[in-house]
């Protein structure tokens, strides 16, 4: 505990010794504070050690001065009208709201309290004292190591039945101040015969501080050096010509105007005095284990209740020593005393359950051992993990043949199961190949459409294969069955092909297409040679070749002598029809040339070779769309 011992500080300048204690004091009114305030500070590493705060004569003591006397054992509590109602409150303030609120009132008698006991959460605490009545409450405040009181405004309550120097505060000058102006205030010391105050600077030099008078605040500044760096010790001693039996003074601290804190409080108990009434409480796990961040809130003299961290659930609260009732798993009423409390919590646990599904067409097919990484764990499909509530990504595992996009996080609430589904996308391909893909007119040839996919599991299919005209077979066109990684699904027919086209291949249910061809040779082709009188001579050749579902004609016509009107017949098969007329001659050149009828005609021609295409179209088969052209002028 902190104390204020002799053994802090040998003030030989000041030619007295530092013992006893200084009560802090709350003023009831006529005073420029309206409340007393003081901060606790939990580090990451201290948390949950017990803060030990307590306090001594928290009550107003009626006996302590009473009709302008003071009494044996006078602490300072004065009020200054008779049957005047003067009480005190002490409230502990944390940044989830109070912590406790304890209210005394008055009686006879000087006792010490403990306000709390146990451990804080990482934070910034603060205990605010508030008074109300036309007086004076003297206490005393102290915590446990290794945690200390600070504040940059209070006040306290100097004695005249204490003869030697008391200290008030410490305050702690670090390098960062150098260069900057540490202000010292006093209010309301009552002027120089009242008492003396000082601070020890460190190297033990002593400057004297200036006394306020009556209602009256005073300043003194400090330009920081470096030789000033370390613990500053503010005193004050009621002086031998002072005229009261106590004086209540403020303290205020200040770096370059802005309030900085120093230490306080500490106290050593009067010999022999046991503490009037203590709560410990504890607050564990199933197990008995402690909840680290968890702690314990006092509401008023007489109800405890648990302070949870996020999400955890009361189970149960018992009173292990003491008496009182049991309210809810939550709270606890007990009787002021020695009263040892426990409330058992459970942490906050949900469960959430991953699946996966693969999308086959407008299928969802159920996946099992597909791996998954949720919370640095790696499990495997279909799996319910026992979580704390919050959100979790979970992070799919390659499976081939699929693709993948990461599921929205899973949300975990306390008690209750939520899920997560892994949607894999599977991927196939599908081939149609015909072997022979050139063919005479009319021949068969083996028409095979194959699915396949690198997907593990077996998949279920349908193919199907739609012929164009000029394309017969006997044998069935769909074929049903499965397929997965390594076993592919085959439909083979044997296909009559009579024309150049292309067949399809349909995989179901994920209407997936391709196409694959087969060429027909060409028919043939015929020529022609005429003789005319005069000597002159004229042949000509033709072919056919299929295209495009379709016939290129070629006609090719040679002569030796100019002509004018060469008819160039070549008869369609029955249903056909043609067009693109296009004919080059000699050196490049392009006579006209027309359609009339079954007849290509050229409106004259000079002696050399002359090539006419034009494209035929005929739903005659490969055999029959070959006709015997002619020719004459």
């Amino acid at each position: 505990m902190l104390t204020v011992l002799a053994s802090l500080l040998v003030v030989g300048e000041a030619g007295a010794q530092v013992q006893g204690v200084l009560p802090l004091v709350s003023v009831g009114q006529k005073w420029p504070q309206a409340q007393e305030s003081y901060v606790i500070r939990v580090s990451d590493q201290d948390a949950g050690k017990p803060v030990g705060l307590e306090v001594y004569s928290p009550t107003f003591n009626l006996a302590d001065y009473v009709d302008g006397r003071r009494s044996a054992g006078y602490f300072g509590d004065e009020i200054y009208k008779k049957n005047e109602v003067f009480q005190s409150s002490f409230t502990l303030t944390g940044s989830g709201g109070p912590i406790l609120e304890r209210r005394y009132g008055m009686n006879r008698e000087h006792t010490w309290e403990s306000l709390f006991a146990g451990g804080l959460a990482a934070g910034t605490y603060t205990l605010k004292v508030v008074s109300s009545g036309d007086g004076k409450n003297s206490f005393a405040l102290r915590v446990a190591a290794p945690f200390v009181l600070e504040t940059s405004d209070f006040s306290v309550n100097a004695r005249a039945s204490e003869k030697t120097a008391v200290l008030a505060a410490t305050l702690n000058v670090t390098p960062d101040w150098v260069g900057k102006t540490v202000g010292l205030q006093n209010y309301d010391i009552d002027g120089p015969g009242e008492a003396e105050t000082w601070v020890i600077q460190p190297g033990g030099r002593r400057v004297n501080l200036k006394v306020s008078g009556n209602g009256e605040t005073v300043t003194d500044p400090f330009a920081v050096t470096s030789g000033m760096v370390g613990p500053w010790q503010i005193f004050i001693r009621v002086l031998p010509t002072t005229k009261q039996f106590s004086n209540a003074i403020r303290y205020s601290f200040r770096l370059d105007g802005q309030p900085v804190r120093a230490q306080v409080g500490g106290f050593t108990p009067p010999e022999g005095l046991k503490i009037s009434n203590q709560l410990l409480v504890d607050v564990v796990d199933p197990q008995g284990q402690p909840i680290p961040g968890a702690s314990y809130a006092l509401i008023g003299d007489s109800v405890v209740r648990p302070q949870l961290p996020a999400g955890y659930v009361p189970i149960s609260a018992s009173i292990v020593q003491g008496s009182g009732n049991i309210t809810s798993p939550a709270e606890v009423r007990f009787q002021p005393g020695f009263t040892k409390v426990r409330f058992v919590a459970r942490p906050p646990s949900g469960r959430l359950t991953v699946d996966a599904v693969a999308i086959y067409g407008t299928q969802r097919l159920a996946l099992s051992g597909t791996p998954f990484e949720i919370a640095g764990r790696t499990l495997s499909t279909p799996n319910t993990v026992p979580l704390a509530p919050g959100d979790y990504p979970v992070k799919p595992g390659a499976v081939p043949g699929a693709t993948v996009s990461p599921p929205l996080p899973g949300h975990v609430t306390d008690s209750a199961t939520s899920r997560v589904t892994i949607e894999y996308r599977v991927l196939a391909d599908i081939t149609l190949v015909t072997s022979p893909d050139i063919v005479n007119a009319c021949d068969v040839t083996q028409v095979t459409a194959t699915a396949r996919t690198d997907f593990p599991q077996r998949l279920p299919g349908r193919l199907k294969l739609t012929l164009p005209s000029g394309w017969t077979t006997d044998y069935p066109l769909e074929a049903p069955g499965e397929f997965s990684a390594g076993l592919p699904l085959r439909l083979k027919v044997p296909v009559r092909v009579c024309r150049s086209d292309n067949a399809e291949a349909i995989l179901d249910p994920i209407d997936l297409r391709t196409t694959g061809p087969a060429r027909v040779r060409s028919p043939g082709g015929s020529n022609v040679t005429r003789n005319v009188q005069g000597g002159a001579r004229a042949s000509l050749a033709k072919t056919l070749d299929a295209v495009n579902g379709g016939y290129t004609v070629t006609l090719r016509l040679a002569v030796d002598s100019t002509l004018t009107n060469v008819r160039l017949i070549d008869p369609l098969p029955t249903g056909g029809t043609r067009s693109g007329l296009n004919v080059q001659g000699p050196l490049g050149t392009a006579p006209k040339a027309r359609f009339d009828g079954d007849a290509v005609v050229l409106a004259q021609v000079v002696p050399g070779t002359y090539v006419v295409t034009y494209t035929l179209v005929s739903e005659q088969p490969a055999d029959r769309v070959g006709t015997t052209p002619d020719l004459n002028w």
